[in-house]
This record gives structure tokens, C-alpha cells and sequence, in this order.
């Protein structure tokens, strides 16, 4: 089964992600930019703000870090293993529309669709927050282009992956991640069992 841990920084999506690595010998955990080693610098130059000038340039790079890491990673596992992704092309569809309110929501669709193979996961868990645990979770850390656009922007993301996640064919868990680590843990884990 493939599932992708979606939601904003700061919800504990990573956390989550390396927890069910950790505890069951079967899941392979994954990420978004980033889970193959061309997607590491493809990474880099995503949230080191190469790209922030152009956003079709962004928009493509995510696109075709998507595609390299569903062909290499995810499809050779998915049938034999439960692969966890850390984000996907949710957060993709979120973050294009926020940043270019002129794109046509489906067109983002068809491209991620495409860039997946026409292989949507199997579920989604979807990682709530609000602005107080957002200010307390970032502090003094180090922020990237993305959390340098401030709590407002990465709550209105937020808001667009809960619109966007409704119109799926895919089974949604929301988790409240202010929740502990191991209820959080416990209510994903039967998700997933289900």
C-alpha cells in the first residue's frame, strides 16, 4: 500500500513517518522532495530559494521530482511493502495554488496525476495544526524559503489541502497534531489497519 503523511511544517509528519519505519520491519519511509538522490539536490535547490523567482520552474522541478520518486521508489515497493511518503502530490497541488492564484486546480490535478503514473496512493493522512502550536514548533529553528513566507501562508495551505483532499477518490484521516506522539501513532496505525 502506498500512504501519503500530508500537511504543513511543523505537524510531525517526519516524526510520524520514522515511528512506523522504526516499528515495523515492512514500511518503507520516503519523502517528498527528496527521496531519491537526485531529489536530494532537487531539494536543495527547492527550499534553498534557487527557484523562488520563477515559479513554473518550481512548480516543474516538484512535478518531476514527483515522477522520478513514484517510477524508482514507490512503485517497485508498493505491492510488496506499506510505503510511507513524508508529503506528496497534495502538498504539491496546495503550494501551486497558493503561490499563482491564476493556475486552474485541475490542470494541477492532471500534471500530478501524470507525474504518478495515473497511481493516486490508497490514503492519505492529513496532519492539522493552528497558528499557536505553528509559532511554538518553528521558535528559533532555522527556516526555509517556505516557512519564511510566514504562519498566514502555511495556514492558508493548510486550508487549500483540506479543500483539495475532499474532491479525492482516496481515504483521508485527519489528525490533530497536537495531539501526543503515541495517540497520534495509535489513531494512524488503525487507520491504516482498516
Amino acid at each position: 500500500m502506498y500512504v501519503i503523511f500530508e500537511g504543513i511544517d511543523t505537524t510531525g509528519k517526519s516524526t510520524q513517518a520514522a515511528l512506523f519505519a522504526e516499528r515495523h520491519k515492512n514500511v518503507l519511509a520516503t519523502k517528498e522532495p527528496g527521496g531519491t538522490p537526485t531529489g536530494l539536490k532537487f531539494r536543495e535547490m527547492l527550499l534553498g530559494g534557487e527557484l523562488k523567482s520563477s515559479f513554473n520552474a518550481e512548480l516543474f522541478l516538484f512535478l518531476a521530482d514527483r515522477a522520478l520518486h513514484y517510477d524508482t521508489v514507490v512503485k517497485p515497493a508498493r505491492h510488496e511493502r506499506l510505503v510511507i511518503s513524508d508529503r506528496g502530490f497534495l502538498s504539491g497541488i496546495a503550494y501551486a495554488c497558493a503561490n499563482h492564484s491564476d493556475i486552474d486546480g485541475e490542470f494541477l490535478l492532471q500534471m500530478n496525476c501524470l507525474a504518478l503514473e495515473e497511481s493516486y496512493p490508497e490514503k492519505i493522512v492529513l496532519f492539522l495544526t493552528n497558528e499557536a502550536l505553528i509559532k511554538s514548533r518553528l521558535g528559533n529553528k532555522e527556516h526555509d524559503v517556505i516557512e519564511e513566507r510566514g504562519v498566514s501562508y502555511l495556514l492558508r495551505i493548510q486550508d487549500i489541502m483540506r479543500r483539495v483532499v475532499k474532491t479525492l477518490p482516496i481515504q483521508v484521516l485527519e489528525v490533530d497534531a497536537s495531539l501526543d506522539i503515541e495517540t497520534i501513532y495509535t489513531r494512524i496505525e488503525e487507520f491504516l489497519n482498516d
